[in-house]
């Protein structure tokens, strides 16, 4: 597979939570690499947001560690997870992919994840399409992440992170994957029959 980044790269405007769908995390019980995913049986979103509410399964395939999570009820809404930090926003367990990168944390929830920004960072030519910024991943990136000067550098830490996606085993962990509770700032999206409704708590 070429994982070789392209010169150019056209955002359009996809959000955090479009890759939210799948998550790799440390398994609470054995930490080696387990699985955050809609619960079985659901149907699919019609809006990427509507991921932030679906119920959640956490699995773990080498001990059969397994943990449920529902989003919190407010009156007629649901309040939703709130993403970013290197914890998963659901469980709260240690991102899988993480290591350190230029004095940082370099994370992602999963190799598509991983793929999206490597093209992004990659890139010499960077174009964003008619899209909200307070919303789209890339606009909201932390500038060390973004600079010409980090380049190699965090494509060789996205490399590592693409290396740790196909590994499970405790002693794989990264020395970065250990639970800090850096979760972002509270910041709540409520569901409403109608559709998602984004606002503070």
């Amino acid at each position: 597979m070429n994982t070789e980044p392209p010169a150019r790269h056209y955002d359009p405007g996809r959000w955090l939570a479009q890759f939210a769908d799948r998550i790799l995390v440390v398994c609470p019980r054995c930490n080696g690499r387990a699985h955050i995913v809609p619960r079985p049986g659901l149907p699919s979103p019609k809006y990427s947001s509507e991921l932030l509410f679906q119920p959640r399964r956490l699995a773990c395939g080498r001990c059969g560690a397994a943990a449920e999570w529902e989003p919190e009820r407010r009156g007629a809404g649901l309040i939703g997870a709130v993403l970013g930090g290197t914890e998963d926003p659901f469980f709260h367990r240690p991102l899988w992919l993480q290591t350190r990168c230029v004095g940082h944390t370099l994370w992602a929830y999963n190799e598509e994840h991983v793929t999206e920004l490597s093209a992004y960072v990659g890139a010499k030519l960077r174009e964003r399409g008619d899209i909200r910024p307070t919303m789209a991943m890339f606009a909201r990136l932390p500038a060390w992440l973004k600079r010409s000067n980090n380049r190699s550098e965090v494509l060789a830490g996205l490399e590592t992170l693409r290396t740790l996606a196909a590994r499970s085993a405790p002693t794989d962990r990264s020395d970065a994957a250990h639970e800090r509770a850096d979760r972002p700032r509270p910041h709540r999206s409520m569901y409403f029959r109608g559709g998602p409704y984004e606002g503070p708590s």
